[in-house]
C-alpha cells in the first residue's frame, strides 16, 4: 500500500477507554542459546533477548497494529499473547488474568480469542471440504446443534465475501484470496471477541488486499472485534487500525492513535519507517542506514542509537523506557522529535 493511500485512509472515532482484553508488562522472553563461535550442540549459552520490558494494553474493541521489521519481536510477542509461550520475565494478562493459566482452563480463551494465520492455506486441512473446515469449531465449541450447522457455515460462507459453492470445493481449488476468506471465517466460526491476525494480506495482489481489508474492517466494526493485527506495511497498519505499536529490537518504541503517530511521529525509528514506504510517482526510498545490532550485543544505552540521524551523547549512555508523551500516545525515547523545539531529522 502506498503514501498516496496512507494519506487518504478514514479517520475512526475515538472511543473512551475500555476494559483491557490484554496486558503486557515488563515482559521479557529470553531464549538461550550457543555463544557465538560454538557449536549448535554446545552447553555453553547466552541468553538472547527476543522481547525485553514490553509494555502494552489492547483494549476491548480496540484495533491495533503491531508494526516493525523482520527480528524486532513481532512473532514472539504474538505467541506470548497467544499463550503459547510463558515470559521469561514479566507479566502476560488477559482480561486480569495470566494468559497462559487462562488458556489452560477450559475452552473459553480458545473460543473467545480467533486466530488467523499467515500460512492461510498451510492452516487448513487440505482434505476436508471448506465447508467441513468452517463446521469443524462449530462441533468444538457446541456453537450450533448439529441440525443448524449447514445453515451457519453458509451465512459464514457469506459474510467473508465467498461464492455460495464454496462449502463443497477444497482448499486447493481456491484462489489466494478465497483461501484467506476461509481462515477468516474459520475463525469467525467460535463467535469470538478478539481477532488476531498475522500478516493476513501479505503475499497478494493490491485488489486482493484491499478487499480482505476492507472485509476485516467491516467485521470489526460491526461485531464489535477487539482487532490485533501483525504487519510490516504501514499502509495496511493506517487504513485497518485504529492504534499502532511500533517495535525495534525486541521493544515497542512508540504508541498510540495510528494517524497521530504517522502524521508526526515521535520516535527517530517511527519517523525512519515512515519516510521509507513508497509513494507514486516519487522514487524509490533509501532503505535505513545502519545495521540492526544483533540481539546477542545490544549497544549500550539507546538501541537504536547506532541507526539514528538525531542520536545526543546521552543516547549512548541511557536506556529510554516508554513512557507518555500526549494524548494518549507513548514513546521511549529521551529526545522525542514531537517535543518542544525539536524537529524530525532527514532520514537518508
Amino acid at each position: 500500500m502506498t503514501m498516496a493511500q496512507i494519506q487518504s485512509a478514514p479517520t475512526e472515532t475515538r472511543h473512551a477507554p475500555a476494559p483491557a482484553v490484554f496486558e503486557l508488562i515488563e515482559v521479557e522472553q529470553v531464549f538461550a542459546v550457543p555463544k557465538p563461535g560454538r557449536g549448535l550442540l554446545s552447553r555453553d549459552t547466552v541468553g538472547l533477548r527476543a522481547l525485553d520490558g514490553v509494555r502494552l494494553t489492547v483494549r476491548q474493541g480496540a484495533s491495533i497494529a503491531l508494526v516493525g521489521e523482520s527480528g524486532s519481536g513481532k512473532s514472539t510477542l504474538l505467541r506470548v499473547l497467544l499463550g503459547l509461550d510463558a515470559p521469561s520475565g514479566g507479566r502476560a494478562l488477559y482480561r486480569g488474568k495470566p494468559i497462559r493459566e487462562a488458556r489452560a482452563h477450559g475452552t473459553a480463551f480458545a473460543r473467545d480469542v480467533a486466530m488467523v494465520y499467515q500460512d492461510a492455506r498451510g492452516s487448513l486441512d487440505p482434505r476436508m471440504t471448506v465447508g467441513q473446515l468452517i463446521a469443524e469449531p462449530l462441533r468444538h465449541f457446541g456453537i450450533v446443534p448439529k441440525s443448524g450447522e449447514a445453515a451457519r457455515v453458509a451465512e459464514l460462507i457469506d459474510r467473508v465475501g465467498l461464492p455460495r459453492d464454496a462449502a463443497n470445493r477444497y482448499p486447493s481449488g481456491l484462489s489466494g484470496g478465497q483461501v484467506r476468506r476461509v481462515a477468516i471465517a474459520r475463525a469467525l466460526a467460535s463467535e469470538p471477541s478478539v481477532l488476531v491476525a498475522d500478516e493476513a494480506v501479505s503475499g497478494l495482489d493490491v485488489s486482493t488486499q484491499a478487499q480482505l481489508l476492507t472485509l476485516l474492517q467491516g467485521l470489526q466494526r460491526d461485531m464489535g472485534l477487539t482487532l490485533v493485527f501483525i504487519t510490516h506495511d504501514l499502509g495496511v497498519a493506517s487504513y485497518l487500525c485504529e492504534e499502532i505499536a511500533i517495535m525495534y529490537l525486541g521493544r515497542i518504541v512508540e504508541t498510540g492513535p495510528t494517524d497521530a503517530v504517522l502524521e508526526a511521529p515521535a520516535h527517530p525509528y517511527s519517523a525512519a519507517l515512515r519516510a521509507a514506504a513508497p509513494q507514486f510517482f516519487e522514487p524509490i526510498p533509501e532503505p535505513l542506514p545502519g545495521e540492526i545490532p544483533s540481539p546477542l550485543d545490544l549497544p549500550k544505552g539507546c538501541r537504536f542509537s547506532s541507526r539514528c540521524p538525531a542520536a545526543r551523547d546521552d543516547c549512548r549512555l541511557r536506556d529510554p523506557q516508554l513512557g507518555a508523551l500526549d494524548a494518549g500516545r507513548a514513546v521511549a525515547c529521551l529526545h522525542p522529535l514531537t517535543s518542544k523545539g525539536a524537529q524530525t531529522p532527514e532520514i537518508r
